[in-house]
């Protein structure tokens, strides 16, 4: 199953299956974890695709294509990634003890993201909770009505969301919008001359990707993008909350620079970097970074020949679109949580399908952008979105999940992590998961703290 829906996810980018394709797909089926959700065949499709996407840029080099090998376990494994790193032997991530499922007055359910300090406290301001605890939420929730609340945390520009059926999320207004769009889409947004890709020994040798996200999806494309050879320059402003322990996952073959698109200096600073950059990803909401003056079109007239890479929550189209999101919220809302648990008692999945999926759809589409570079010029702008994820997810179908796993075996897991030292210390993290005959993907350097590198090209 996985093979085909790695070549339907790359049909829908415009590439078609070649005769010297070499996929093979290893390792059981789902259910791996304990979730009715097939996220082992979905995470191996999307890294599938992504493992003949790099084969394809091999073959622009070289004139030979690559064999490509995903392990479904390893898959699955890989959407949780956060949660196997190890720093100097401790766990480093942690969620807020304030974040979850809050019963509303009218018998409905409210999901609460509540990670960021900003949204902790607004969460707690707008819902009028009288003390810092969960047990003052729980009360103060408690007195809304489902919907009020929704809006309420939607309007005060905090974080969550209503739990739904999945036929209540179908028939929604914003559930019938995105049902309308594909998984991952490309568009030409400027004319270009074609241009090779430069020298270099690795699939993405020489190729520059300004990335200017936070949290896991864009990241995370980042990250698959510098593990096959791309200078990366993760990008964000010391005023901005990060949670910094998640870059010890997504920050590896990395450089991390501040760079404050509030102040002119930032915004001149951000023009230099694009005009060197071959992608340009960005993880803020649809109108966030245009409003800065970096819309694709204003990029592709900076840097003809630019991929432009936009991850966001809700899709680019549709009354939500501009609504504040992250993997948890848009798990609920459209209902897959109600499925993993139930409408009264709904769970949370076992792994961030979604954000990961979406950075790794996000890394294909830009190397796909790549490849249209080189074959036929102009500029590209990819779309993804962790509710297009969500409703790809969704239309897979389920497993009956008891077989499933709360955790792979010690044997298993071992072979999947690998080790690395520098300025966050000791680490323990996943290793890659696609395999390549030619090209083994690897990190070319650990990762470090933000701000560490000047805000340029080496």
């Amino acid at each position: 199953m996985s093979g085909a829906l790695a070549h339907a996810i790359l049909a829908q980018l415009g590439r078609e299956r070649r005769a010297d394709d070499s996929l093979t797909l290893t390792g059981g089926a789902d259910p791996v974890f304990v979730t009715p959700w097939r996220v082992a065949e979905a995470g191996a499709a999307a890294l599938g695709a992504v493992g003949l996407a790099v084969s394809d840029l091999w073959r622009l080099r070289t004139g030979t294509a690559q064999a490509v090998t995903v392990d479904r376990h390893a898959a699955a494994a890989s959407l949780r990634s956060n949660t196997y790193v190890l720093q100097d032997g401790r766990k480093p991530v942690s969620w807020d003890p304030l974040a979850g499922h809050y019963p509303t007055r009218d018998g409905r359910v409210m999901f609460l993201h509540t990670n960021h300090p900003h949204h902790r406290d607004g969460a707690l301001r707008i819902a009028g909770a009288a003390a810092a605890t969960r047990e003052a939420l729980a009360e103060a929730v408690a007195r809304w009505d489902g919907l009020a609340i929704e809006q309420a945390i939607a309007e005060g520009g905090c974080v969550g969301g209503l739990v739904r059926s999945r036929d209540e999320w179908n028939a929604h207004p914003h559930g019938i919008a995105v049902a309308g769009l594909p998984l991952v889409d490309i568009v030409k947004i400027g004319e270009a001359p074609a241009r090779p890709l430069p020298d270099g020994p690795r699939p993405l040798s020489g190729v520059r990707v300004l990335d200017l996200t936070r949290v896991l999806a864009g990241p995370t494309s980042g990250r698959v993008l510098a593990e096959n050879g791309a200078d990366v320059l993760h990008v964000c402003a010391p005023h901005l909350p990060y949670q910094t322990e998640i870059l010890m996952d997504t920050g590896h073959g990395k450089r991390c620079a501040w760079v404050d698109l509030t102040r002119p200096d930032g915004v001149a600073t951000m023009q230099a970097l694009l005009k060197g950059a071959d992608v340009f990803t960005q993880g803020y909401r649809p109108g966030t970074v245009a409003r800065r003056g970096f819309a694709p079109e204003q990029v592709a007239a900076l840097r003809p020949g630019i991929v432009c890479v936009s991850i966001c929550a809700y899709g680019h189209e549709g009354p939500w679109a501009e609504r504040r999101g992250f993997d948890s919220i848009v798990q609920n809302v459209t209902g897959l949580t109600s499925v993993q648990g139930s409408p009264a008692e709904p769970r949370n999945l076992p792994v961030q399908a979604l954000d990961y999926i979406a950075g790794y759809l996000a890394a294909l589409g830009a190397m796909v952008g790549l490849a249209r570079r080189v074959e036929q010029g102009g500029s590209w702008l990819v779309r993804v979105s962790l509710v297009q994820v969500a409703h790809w997810l969704a239309s897979l179908g389920t497993v009956a999940p008891e077989q499933g796993l709360k955790e792979l075996p010690e044997p298993e897991l071992a072979r999947l992590f690998m080790e690395s030292d520098g300025p966050f210390g000791h680490l323990r993290h996943l290793r890659p998961v696609v395999q390549l005959d030619r090209t083994p993907p690897y990190f070319a350097r650990p990762p470090e703290p933000l701000g560490t590198s000047p805000a340029r090209w080496d």
